[in-house]
């Protein structure tokens, strides 16, 4: 890319920042609106958030909860956000990462410029009527979305489309997690299952995040991060190490549960009959009743957290107000009930993400732990494991340990659980490569099809006419040679295509048998027509220097299925031919050399 091209790249990506930043802050008010109009004023219910939370309506309840609310409002926000969904864009359905990361390696960056505002829209019904999901999803679509329709308005091509919407993904999840950094990381990583990152997307991510996060949090009034920590969140022994490897293989199978009844959910909702509104409102009855049992069950207001983003337990957690074995359970009893709310919201029709329910099963999972270590003696703070179980749950699940350890960091405001989240997020996800959370991720940039011409080229340029051609002899023609002979010579010939040298031994053209078939039937023109009336000039040629991907470029501008080899010295002197089939048939034995060398070395 250009100097001069990425430099309004760059341009472009602060205006995406921009953008998104006033889509994450509508998108914040469009929530808190419908939780205020719903669960506060219908329900009676006024869910807790974190502690850094700006606080855009007054969430004061007016009376009791009311149960059968909690029930029928998650059911009846499913329903219209699934109903708008399914009238004007499919693809706005669901957790919605998935469709940014699919447009990007399937869809040449582009998405319907519709899709961002109807995906915060019914992202908004789904969560503020109390459906399971986070908001990382929608944001980060419409974030994307930003970004896709300015570059197909430019009309820039599919990379410029791709990277800008790269660019507003991060611009939207850094802005509304107050994560500018990770947000940059997110979405250069999230492409990928391997540990890889989308570098040429990294600066402009990083211009459009931080852009978007000024905008976000400079209206809102507020730069603090969304968690606030006490004192006792610090490392001080590798004996740590111990319990927080505990916590690492507790959390595998939780992100196995996540990850393989998330999508089974999904599957079963599909195959459900009826109106897809209807199962969606269904799917949303069914969270609301699962976060009432949580309630009845637990007698405990905070098991209402499997309801919406559920992120208040995980500030009590860590304000230490969750505590002892009854607080084992409940941290327990949420997080794996929260894994079944949200393949419940989102699996049957509704619109959120899925990082803030990794939050709360993570960080209740990691609780859970913390406190039992804590009970025998293990450690001191368990609501640090609280932190370490939202990262390591995560980048096991996501596949990006990278942008999960800054991100929580970040929200957290805290760089002291450092070390102990980089062993725990390094094990879930070194131990969990059977799961994938985003089934939309390619295993690497070799597996995209965003790169794959790339991939051809990069091989193609490593070899040269020399490794594939083998000198043969050559028969010429000359330019006053008739065409009664030509045709003899293609009869005994099994060449079909025929330098042509002047008698001074030039290489002055090429004639081919198909040259000559139309006039096989006009014998009268025979002794009339000679070969310089029908070759083609100048020449076309290829030299043993030229890398493969030049020949086929050659090849490709002509038309032919074999081109004259001259020597590197001597544009005069024909070597021999070159065929088509002879680098389809290199790159191919290249190719498999490669794959059996990946195989031998793992």
């Amino acid at each position: 890319m250009s100097t001069k091209r990425r430099s309004s790249i760059y341009l472009l990506a602060v205006l995406v920042g921009v953008a998104a930043g006033f889509g994450a802050l509508a998108f914040e008010y469009a929530s808190g609106l419908v939780v205020h109009l719903t669960l506060v004023n219908l329900a009676g219910y006024v869910p807790v958030g974190p502690r850094g939370e700006v606080r855009l309506f007054n969430h004061a309840a007016a009376g009791p909860v009311l149960p059968h609310m909690l029930v029928l409002l998650p059911a009846l926000g499913c329903f219209v956000s699934s109903w708008l969904t399914t009238r004007f864009a499919p693809e706005a359905r669901g957790h919605g990462t998935d469709a940014a990361i699919e447009a990007y390696h399937q869809k040449g960056g582009r998405i319907r410029g519709r899709v961002p505002i109807l995906k915060a829209v019914c992202s908004a019904l789904t969560l503020g009527t109390g459906g399971s999901g986070g908001r990382e999803g929608p944001i980060a679509q419409i974030g994307a979305g930003f970004g896709s329709f300015v570059a197909q308005r430019l009309q820039l091509g599919e990379r410029a489309c791709r990277t800008l919407l790269a660019a507003g993904m991060a611009a939207g999840v850094g802005a509304i997690f107050r994560a500018p950094f990770a947000g940059a990381l997110f979405a250069a990583e999230i492409l990928y299952r391997d540990a890889e990152l989308e570098s040429e997307v990294v600066m402009p991510a990083f211009l459009s995040s931080a852009v978007a996060y000024c905008v976000f949090c400079g209206l809102l009034g507020e730069f603090a991060p969304l968690f606030v920590l006490g004192p006792g969140f610090d490392f001080h022994r590798v004996s740590e190490l111990v319990p927080y490897t505990i916590l690492a293989f507790a959390l595998l199978p939780a992100i196995a549960f996540y990850t393989r009844f998330f999508y089974a959910s999904e599957r079963w909702f599909a195959r459900l009959p009826g109106p897809r509104p209807l199962v969606a409102a269904g799917g949303g009855l069914l969270t609301g009743c699962l976060g009432l049992t949580c309630w009845w069950l637990l007698a405990d207001d905070r098991a209402l957290s499997v309801l919406s983003n559920g992120y208040g337990i995980l500030q009590a957690t860590l304000d230490g107000g969750v505590s002892g074995w009854n607080g084992a359970l409940l941290l327990l009893v949420v997080g794996l009930t929260k894994v079944v709310a949200t393949s419940c919201t989102i699996g049957a029709g509704g619109s959120a993400g899925v990082f803030g329910p990794s939050m709360v099963i993570g960080g209740g999972v990691g609780g859970a732990v913390g406190i039992a270590c804590s009970q025998l003696g293990l450690v001191q703070n368990p609501a640090a494991f609280c932190i370490v179980g939202m990262t390591g749950f995560f980048a096991g699940a996501a596949k990006t340990p990278i942008s999960t350890i800054v991100m929580v960091t970040e929200m957290t405001g805290s760089y002291r659980l450092l070390l102990p989240a980089m062993w725990v997020c390094g094990l879930t996800f070194l131990l969990s490569r059977r799961w994938a959370l985003y089934q939309k991720q390619v295993q690497n940039r070799a597996f995209s099809p965003a790169h794959q011409g790339e991939y051809v080229v990069d091989l193609l340029e490593r070899m040269t006419v020399q490794d594939v051609f083998e000198p043969s002899p050559v028969e010429t023609v000359k330019p006053q040679t008739a065409l009664r002979d030509i045709v003899l010579l293609i009869a005994r010939s099994r060449a079909n295509y025929f330098p042509v040298i002047d008698d001074d031994g030039h290489f002055v053209g090429m004639l081919s048998a198909h040259d000559v078939r139309q006039f096989t039937f006009e014998q009268g023109v025979y002794e009339l027509t000679i070969a310089a009336d029908i070759m083609a000039t100048p020449p076309v040629v290829v030299r043993p220097a030229d890398d493969l991907h030049r020949a086929i470029e050659t090849f490709d501008s002509v038309q032919l299925d074999e081109l004259p080899v001259v020597a590197d010295d001597d544009g005069d002197r024909v070597l021999g031919h070159l065929r088509r089939r002879a680098i389809n048939r290199a790159y191919t034995k290249k190719l498999r050399e490669l794959r059996d060398l990946q195989t031998r070395t793992g």
